[in-house]
């Protein structure tokens, strides 16, 4: 098997584990197919960008989404360093409306995630750097952005802040602006 889906606490949320193949001069791994990707998940998915970005210890990202009619869903990796990778439905429909997952996510581990479109993203670097790609399944579109806090205590995502060495988590100033859940604009 090339790849491998499991499901996390938020079903629709998968972990994706292609096979590496290594030995004494490095690796090889087919980090992306949208055959057995689209196979694996039973339903296609058709990538329109990449994007990649490259921060240090203690950067939080997030959590940011974006809502219809182009809503994006994400398949992200870190190919240096490490990062806490989180997605928290956003659907007001869904059993898990406000509910999250995390998952380390590293160069040394290659795991990707896929968050479908409903969920918001975010991430903050453990490691000194480090560097971020995502592909997206929709165009970048400001006027459907939507936004949640960090650390919003009805979401109450566990973030690893311990582990940034004593690094406070550094946010762009319009993730330090980002509604409460109560107030985000928000899924049906």
């Amino acid at each position: 098997m090339l790849l491998k889906l499991t499901p996390t606490a938020l079903p629709e949320v998968l972990i994706v584990e292609p096979k590496v193949f290594g030995d004494a001069r490095g690796f090889f791994t087919e980090s992306w197919n949208e055959a057995r990707f689209n196979e694996g998940l039973g339903y296609d998915v058709h990538f329109v960008q990449d994007n990649h970005s490259r921060s240090s210890r203690g950067v939080l990202r997030g959590l940011h989404y974006q809502l219809d009619p182009h809503a994006q869903g994400k398949l992200v990796r870190c190919v240096n360093g490490a990062v806490f990778d989180v997605a928290v439905d956003m659907r007001r429909s869904s059993a898990n409306f406000g509910k999250w997952v995390g998952v380390e996510l590293t160069a040394e581990n290659q795991r990707q995630l896929w968050i479908p479109p409903g969920f918001a993203h975010g991430f903050v670097v453990l490691s000194e750097t480090a560097d971020f790609l995502y592909k997206t399944s929709g165009r970048y579109a400001p006027e459907c952005e939507g936004a949640v806090r960090w650390d919003d205590p009805a979401v109450g995502i566990d973030w690893p802040l311990d582990r940034l060495l004593g690094v406070a988590p550094q946010l762009s100033a319009k993730d330090v602006a980002a509604p409460l859940l109560a107030d985000a604009k928000t899924f049906a």
